[in-house]
């Protein structure tokens, strides 16, 4: 365990992300030697296929390990040595470690997700969920909601192979019948008790709502990775609608504590880190 670290995060519009600042004042707190830079492939001018030259070049100038998020979490893969049991399930991973010369991945969206699920939805009902997004961070949301019990995930997508796709492996993985492919948001919703999005819609560069707020019934649970804003247009509208909600911002904690753990061999103290990203969010709100 080295105390110097020097972390990146690598995906497209991360400029307002609050993963750099989060880790580095658990750091702090820890005496640690810890830079967190960001790898921003709009910035760089890089497409994201250009993730294996980053990797390269991080694990070449001593970088301990790399984040990975929107759209690289999938292309990584390729690119590296080893994957944990978790990241090899999913096919997505969202944090790469540097050892002994070799790039292993993990997948720390699944732990982050569920943790958020059961501090935020306790008791909820998970009987038929709604996943809109089949992209690497949906795949992480569907095998936590599966992983805690969910009895059928409905999976939606843009892309029909993805969604096929998705929906063909989970039940490979947990079982005939756990998931199925759906085309129409409306009928996908009816009988279910929740709705997990897990797409960029809503972020500050993709503003919008996936869900029309007619289809928002307030028996109907809402939960969203989108953290920035935390208060999305589908959280506010579901909100309003009477809806039982999650934002993102305990997934975002959640899979920065055991990410941070994996790159320093340190145990940092959540309920810290939850604080720090309140914190930083009240900051970011007067900027």
């Amino acid at each position: 365990m080295s105390a110097s670290h020097l972390i990146g995060l690598v995906g497209t519009g991360i400029g307002p992300s609050l993963t750099p600042a989060l880790h580095e004042r658990e750091a702090d707190e820890l005496g640690l030697r810890y830079l967190y830079r960001r790898l921003d492939l709009d910035v760089l001018g890089l497409p994201a296929t250009a993730v294996g030259e980053l990797l390269a070049a991080a694990r070449l100038t001593g970088f301990t390990g790399l984040n990975v998020t929107h759209p690289a979490k999938q292309l990584v893969i390729e690119h590296l040595d080893e994957l944990s049991p978790d990241a090899a399930a999913l096919g997505a991973v969202n944090t790469v470690v540097f050892t002994d010369g070799r790039a292993i991945g993990h997948n720390t969206d699944v732990s982050g997700f569920a943790r958020s699920v059961r501090l935020g939805l306790k008791d909820a009902s998970l009987d038929t969920v709604v996943l809109i997004g089949a992209g690497g961070a949906g795949v992480a949301v569907a095998h936590a909601l599966l992983t805690l019990g969910a009895g059928t995930l409905r999976v939606l997508d843009t892309d029909p192979d993805r969604r096929e796709g998705m929906a063909a492996q989970l039940c490979e993985r947990f079982g005939a019948g756990r998931a199925e492919p759906a085309e129409d948001l409306a009928v996908a919703l009816k009988g279910a008790d929740g709705i997990a999005h897990a797409t960029p819609t809503g972020m500050r560069e993709h503003p919008g709502s996936a869900v029309p707020a007619d289809l928002l019934r307030p028996e109907v649970w809402v939960a969203d990775v989108v953290y920035r804003p935390l208060d999305t247009e589908l959280l506010t509208t579901a909100r309003a609608r009477g809806c039982r909600v999650l934002d993102g911002g305990k997934m975002a904690v959640f899979q920065a504590v055991d990410s941070f753990r994996l790159f320093t061999g340190l145990e940092p103290d959540a309920d810290r880190m939850l604080r720090h990203f309140d914190t930083l969010v009240g900051e970011d709100a007067h900027v």
